[in-house]
């Protein structure tokens, strides 16, 4: 018997923004599956709801993948069905799963098991940022998290903008909503004047906010982030 596949289902990143994120082929998908691995299940049943499911919630299996679950994961249960052909989504609390993201793991379990695993197009915040940054496309990192410590975040940014003045590469990275302005006056205080900073908060929302600017520019027109979902570019 042939094993079931992965597939990686993108969940929406903003409210009302369903139409956007989701193609025909994802409401093909989901009406043929009923076992999910999932890092929220309430984000997910509700992503679920609103892409037209049609096979009745009360017959969806979810495995929490969350972060209080995710240490005690049971891969053997997760991936029983799938060995016996059925297949089997990986959904995120936003976005695409596995960038960013814990699912990682799940999908490298799966290539351990000899299951084919099937990317679904989505939004992801970070690609999108890249897009609308006028920043380069082509040479790029995901930093992830700058660190906490106000020392060593000070030695990450100059390192970081260093690098992206000695090698023309874009660097991303993403704060806690609610750390955002600390991050942003970090930025300014650190950063040369000429050095372009783009931010883009509340992506594919009807309130999204997009701007490319000079730290210069910046310090004159300084953004409220607090609690608002942003991801930060730098480029000299």
């Amino acid at each position: 018997m042939n094993a079931g596949k992965l597939y990686l289902i993108p969940v929406p990143l903003a409210e009302g923004a369903e139409k956007s994120s989701y193609t025909f082929l994802h409401q093909e998908i989901i009406d043929t599956i009923n076992e999910y691995v999932v890092e929220n299940e309430k984000t997910a049943r509700r992503f679920l709801k609103l892409a037209g499911l049609k096979i009745p919630q009360n017959q969806l299996i979810m495995h929490d993948y969350g972060k209080h679950a995710r240490g005690q994961m049971d891969y053997g249960e997760v991936f029983a069905n799938v060995l016996k052909g059925k297949d089997i989504g990986l959904m995120s609390e936003a976005g695409c799963p596995a960038v960013a993201d814990p699912g990682s793991d799940i999908v490298l379990e799966a290539h351990k098991r000899g299951i084919q695993v099937i990317p679904l197009v989505g939004p992801s915040s970070i690609l999108l940022a890249l897009m609308a940054s006028g920043f380069n496309g082509q040479k790029f990192t995901f930093q992830g998290y700058l660190p906490i410590d106000k020392g060593e975040r000070a030695k990450r940014i100059k390192d970081l903008e260093n690098q992206s003045a000695r090698e023309k590469m874009t660097q991303i990275f993403i704060e806690t909503p609610f750390r955002n302005n600390q991050l942003l006056s970090e930025l300014l205080r650190i950063c040369k004047p000429s050095t372009l900073l783009s931010i883009s908060s509340n992506l594919t929302a009807a309130d999204e906010q997009i701007k490319t600017m000079s730290i210069a520019a910046w310090k004159k027109k300084p953004q409220e982030l607090h609690k608002i979902p942003a991801i930060f570019l730098l480029f000299v």
